[in-house]
């Protein structure tokens, strides 16, 4: 099988969990991943699909406006590459079946190309319609009868780069740019039913498989981040790929509000999202890039985060409740999500984050810590990945 994914850690994770299971069970995978993807492909078959979405994120930021006006010079180069590395790629593998990133644009044609199924993978469920919540990151409120609707958005990806697509498929044998292709053989949603019910009008095609955890393990970690975690009660805090705003004053406002409820911080910079200033150096705090989360989530007390998927699995998993800050895309729905089945406070939108606004949703996280701890065991029972790839291994 050929795994296509694009997009930051969050995109890469689950896909590296699915072919490390096909692997393990005797099965052929080959994985093709965004260069620097930050994720562990140790003992993948992993080649690059040519463009570095933490170097355009760094360069054009995460904001949707901002991509619009680096269109030319960042976004669509690096698009182009990465829909052709893509095609590339799977021609010269020859797979049996194409599992895929919903950005991964040239998969549906590569497959058919190939006479095989594809299988798109919603990380984010904004593909198949339901009238139960709008497209995540479409509108940010319910809109009843008429949320259906707003899955044609997402939909309309493809017509934005439809002549980078059709350049890209010129690889391919009989390709013509009205050619149809063919619908995904299923869709697989790598989300617990215990943040996000399977809605009653999915079709059967659609497989709410549960959260793809790797049972790999988490790599070893540094002896300092080891030293810190076991110094006392500590709150976790990552912005992931967030970028935009000013780092030092989010920074600023997390490490302020646990010092005054006597946590210390463990700070993940990650793309640049939180920084420390200097004045709050200390040893209750511990800066770095990037830890394996999973590693150090199960001692926390809460997670502060921005909400993304691959984040609000790792947390939930861990039986840890949560601060949310949102700042776009899918992020404002898992806030909200999981502010309702109670493991989150009510989200902070990161525009209006300062000290008095955190302080509140930390105690009201902290309330919620019984609830997230019987959803992280149920989460833990799951088998996402196994049921992913029996769902697969069907096609």
């Amino acid at each position: 099988m050929m795994l296509l994914t694009a997009g930051s850690r969050g995109d890469v994770e689950p896909f590296a969990a699915l072919a490390r299971r096909a692997a393990a069970q005797g099965h052929e995978a080959r994985l093709a991943v965004p260069e620097n993807p930050g994720a562990d492909l140790s003992g993948l078959d992993a080649v690059s699909l040519e463009v570095d979405f933490q170097r355009l994120i760094g360069t054009q930021g995460a904001s949707p406006w901002t991509a619009v006006r680096h269109y030319r010079t960042e976004v669509g180069p690096g698009m182009r590459r990465m829909l052709s590395a893509a095609v590339r790629e799977t021609l010269a593998y020859r797979p049996d079946v194409v599992v895929h990133h919903p950005k991964v644009l040239t998969a549906p044609a590569v497959a058919d190309a190939l006479g095989v199924p594809h299988v798109v993978v919603e990380t984010v469920p904004v593909l198949t319609p339901t009238r139960e919540f709008p497209a995540p990151g479409v509108v940010n409120r319910d809109l009843g009868p008429f949320n259906r609707w707003t899955y044609a958005v997402t939909r309309g990806a493809g017509r934005m780069f439809r002549r980078d697509i059709e350049r890209a498929c010129a690889q391919l044998p009989s390709f013509t740019p009205d050619s149809a292709h063919s619908a995904p053989a299923a869709s697989l949603v790598p989300i617990s039913p215990q943040l996000l019910p399977r809605p009653a009008d999915w079709p059967t095609s659609a497989h709410l498989t549960g959260a793809w955890h790797d049972d790999a393990g988490a790599p070893p970690l540094d002896p300092d981040v080891l030293r810190f975690l076991r110094g006392g009660a500590y709150l976790m805090a990552t912005f992931g790929s967030m970028a935009v705003g000013d780092p030092l004053a989010r920074g600023r406002a997390v490490v302020e509000v646990a010092r005054a409820h006597g946590l210390r911080t463990l700070l993940l910079t990650g793309w640049g999202g939180l920084a420390l200033p200097d004045a709050l150096r200390g040893d209750d705090v511990h800066v770095t890039s990037s830890v394996p989360l999973d590693a150090v989530l199960p001692g926390a007390a809460l997670a502060v985060h921005h909400g993304g998927a691959g984040t609000v699995h790792t947390v939930a998993r861990a039986g840890v409740p949560h601060v949310i800050v949102p700042f776009l895309a899918d992020q404002p729905f898992w806030g909200r999500q999981l502010h309702r089945r109670g493991l989150a406070a009510a989200p902070v939108p990161r525009q209006r984050l300062t000290t008095e606004r955190l302080t509140a949703a930390l105690v009201e996280a902290v309330a919620c810590a019984a609830t997230a701890e019987r959803v992280g065991q149920e989460i833990r029972r799951e088998h996402g990945v196994q049921t992913a790839l029996d769902v697969v291994l069907s096609c």
